[in-house]
């Protein structure tokens, strides 16, 4: 399934985009008071809706006339994981590192598909950073490898903008990757059986129509279900949370010259299985 939130008119609500269309999910259910898709997580309905695939009578509506939002609107924790391309750490010219290097955004950094980001004012050295995230659908705690993809509701495209001048004025990363709009993300959550073998997901981002970066999650340094695990550890996920996993290398900061953007570019992050993933930069 291909999972999103959408406004129509009437505020966010969760939908599944089936042939062109998108599907009231929670109307779908027999439950149209509800409305959002980390609620739809929480009450752990996507088995629900599956079997509800086909079934019509549901309201929905072409793609093209609705506002796509981020997938998830309001998720507790959006988890980043840096330096996980092992490529990505030599063109920065740092080891590996030896367990996984972990930052974080928070929800004003959301930005919708097609959205537009203005640059930040404190920053003259924002860079793209293409990136596969996954969101949790069941809470994790104390989770195996083994298991952790049971916990796993699917993936989507993220795009990790960073202000690297803020980013390494000190060693703590966050200052850099907070600003308003700096996690775009979408266009939708595809579904496991959907998406195919996590290790198998594979990413594209150009720039102003230019391939800046390739990568394959079968090239991360800490695999998916190593993450889930991992994160299970520190802390407890639960539905909805975001992990961004990385970003392989070709990243503007590390290019010769620099590559920064500007007002007026155009950056598409694109997969195979996870859509497309338009934003615009404004200054």
């Amino acid at each position: 399934m291909r999972l999103l939130s959408y406004d129509a008119g009437d505020g966010a609500r969760a939908g599944l985009l089936e042939e062109g269309r998108v599907v009231d999910a929670w109307a779908l259910l027999g439950e149209p008071h509800r409305a959002g898709l980390r609620e739809l997580l929480e009450h752990d309905r996507l088995d629900d809706l599956r079997a509800r695939l086909g079934d019509t009578g549901a309201p929905s509506h072409p793609l093209s006339a609705v506002q796509l939002l981020p997938p998830i609107t309001d998720p507790e924790k959006i988890v980043c994981i840096g330096l996980n391309y092992a490529a990505h750490a030599a063109e920065g010219r740092q080891e590996p590192p030896e367990s996984p290097t972990l930052f974080g955004k928070f929800r004003n950094a959301l930005t919708p598909p097609g959205g537009t980001v203005t640059l930040p004012a404190a920053s003259a050295k924002v860079d793209y950073e293409a990136e596969i995230a996954f969101v949790i659908g069941r809470p994790a705690k104390q989770v195996s490898e083994e298991d952790a993809l049971d916990h796993v509701a699917g993936y989507m495209l993220f795009n990790d903008l960073s202000a690297r001048d803020l980013q390494f004025a000190t060693p703590q990363w966050m200052a850099g990757k907070v600003f308003d709009g700096s996690a775009p993300s979408g266009p939708w959550l595809v579904t496991p059986e959907e998406a195919g073998a996590p290790d198998a997901l594979e990413l594209t981002l150009t720039l102003n129509g230019e391939q800046m970066q390739h990568g394959r999650a079968d090239n991360l340094i800490f695999g998916i279900p190593f993450l889930v695990s991992h994160l299970s550890k520190l802390m407890t996920l639960v539905p909805g949370d975001i992990v961004a996993t990385g970003t392989p290398e070709g990243v503007g900061g590390a290019r010769e010259p620099r590559v920064w953007l500007q007002d007026g570019d155009e950056v598409v992050v694109e997969s195979p299985t996870l859509g497309r993933l338009e934003t615009r930069i404004a200054r």
